[in-house]
């Protein structure tokens, strides 16, 4: 048995560096980039307000018994406790696929940390609780940038392929340490936050596999531990401190098989440069399918035309997003299956949030192609890859249009255009039924999010 009481040299890597990083050295697109990924994330969780899952979580949590008050959930005047605010948050960012992924590390980061982060710096700023000081914009992009580089670094450790539910975990963990930066916590305090983390980290792919509301719930499970490890730190508490190098950290016991190479990139890269927006409200695996098929309808493709609709792509993709299409599936399923997304994309030109109503889903227009898609794995070995795809189009004359897919709509080698990112939050925001008015206001502040005094304003603006 190990005598160690220090974090591992992967802890500690990642820890000097949340607890150390200096805005003035981060680049101008670093910054940029924390701030777009804020404004997508924060406007996704609002898209999300009038789920029914949503809205069976808060009465289930409700019946759990009555809870403090401290932070809000995004889309209310509501306030609860941090913890159960973040649960809730999280929950909305990433229960409509429409959140941003780290295609490298195969992590959703931003929907753990900002529900943490968001909490945070609602209850430092709350009228009732005296807690610190409230969290500027600058100390927001500062905790984002930490907390993506170790959700995403320790993503790309990876080198078998997903059993537990990695952008809950990895995010949860990347959460801890801009959460620490944020709170003031010392080096020690910090190692024993990820231990505490550790101990409670949670979420398996099996969600994933069923399609229900379980995925989305994983992320805000871990986003509400967080913030209860916190609590645990502060009021001394002990926790393992070796919480990812150890023989059961988190490497060891949820990756098993992994590369430490990526912990070289920690100080060099900004990992937030390199996570993308997704166009879609669909699983990132099925977006360069979509991405494709709607470029050869823009350069004319004929849906009548079409015959059969074949996806070459890595493994990966076909475990992610091969499923046959149910018109009685839940949404959270009929996101992550290619065959009805490619349907759809055929009949209204593409996909998007309406697309995933019971109503939707019934329409036989929609679903007209579901039975005509196909899935091949490649011989692709990493098993974190999501490229290179290509989408083989058969047409009813006998022909077919083939296209290479090397890059995605939203990636950083072709990033979303400001036309094309406002839309997306526009149509968030329709979605949820904010003003338009108070849309425009919450957009002009995120737009200036490095000059905030208080980053809990932005709520107001969400509040419905």
């Amino acid at each position: 048995m190990s005598s160690q009481t220090v974090p591992g040299p992967i802890a500690s890597r990642l820890i000097d560096h949340a607890l150390g990083l200096d805005l003035d050295s981060l680049e101008p697109s670093a910054r940029q980039r924390a701030t777009w990924f804020t404004e997508d994330s924060l406007l996704v969780g609002l898209g999300a307000v009038g789920l029914p899952e949503r809205a069976a979580l808060l009465a289930g949590l409700d019946a759990a018994g009555p809870r403090a008050v401290g932070a809000r959930v995004i889309g209310t005047r509501r306030r609860l406790d941090p913890a159960t605010a973040a649960l809730i948050n999280g929950f909305q960012i990433h229960s409509q696929e429409f959140d941003c992924v780290h295609e490298a590390a195969v992590v959703h980061p931003m929907a753990v940390i900002a529900a943490v982060l968001l909490a945070w710096a609602d209850l430092t700023a709350s009228p009732s609780r005296e807690i610190g000081q409230p969290v500027s914009g600058s100390a927001w992009i500062e905790a984002v940038v930490v907390a993506v580089d170790s959700a995403t670094v320790l993503g790309m450790m990876a080198s078998r392929p997903m059993r537990f539910f990695r952008p809950a975990q990895c995010g949860a963990l990347g959460a801890a340490l801009g959460l620490a930066r944020l709170a003031g916590l010392n080096r020690q305090q910090t190692a024993v936050m990820l231990g505490l983390t550790l101990c409670q980290l949670s979420g398996s792919m099996q969600a994933h596999v069923e399609g229900t509301a379980g995925l989305a719930l994983q992320v805000g499970f871990n986003a509400r531990n967080v913030i209860t490890a916190l609590e645990l730190v502060k009021h001394g508490l002990a926790g393992p401190v070796d919480a990812l190098d150890g023989p059961f950290g988190y490497l060891s016991l949820f990756e098993e098989q992994f590369d430490p190479a990526p912990i070289s990139e920690i100080g060099r890269v900004f990992q937030i440069e390199r996570v993308s927006h997704k166009p879609w409200p669909t699983g990132r695996a099925a977006q360069g399918a979509l991405d494709a098929l709607e470029t050869l309808l823009a350069e004319g493709l004929d849906p009548a035309a079409v015959e059969s609709l074949t996806l070459f792509a890595p493994p990966l993709v076909k475990r992610l997003v091969d499923r046959p299409f149910r018109s009685d599936a839940p949404s959270q399923y009929a996101r992550l299956c290619l065959p009805w997304l490619l349907s759809v994309c055929l009949a209204r030109g593409s996909v998007r949030l309406e697309d995933f109503s019971p109503t939707a889903l019934r329409d036989p227009a929609r679903a007209a192609w579901t039975g005509r898609v196909q899935v091949k794995a490649s011989d692709t070995v990493d098993p974190n890859a999501l490229l290179p795809q290509k989408l083989v189009v058969g047409l009813r004359d006998g022909s077919r249009i083939e296209r290479p897919i090397n890059a995605v709509l939203g990636s950083p080698e072709r990033p979303l255009s400001f036309d094309r990112r406002r839309a997306k939050a526009l149509a968030c925001a329709r979605h949820a039924g904010l003003e338009e008015f108070r849309t425009q206001r919450l957009l002009d502040r995120l737009a200036n999010l490095a000059a905030l005094d208080d980053v809990s304003i932005l709520l107001n603006d969400m509040e419905l």
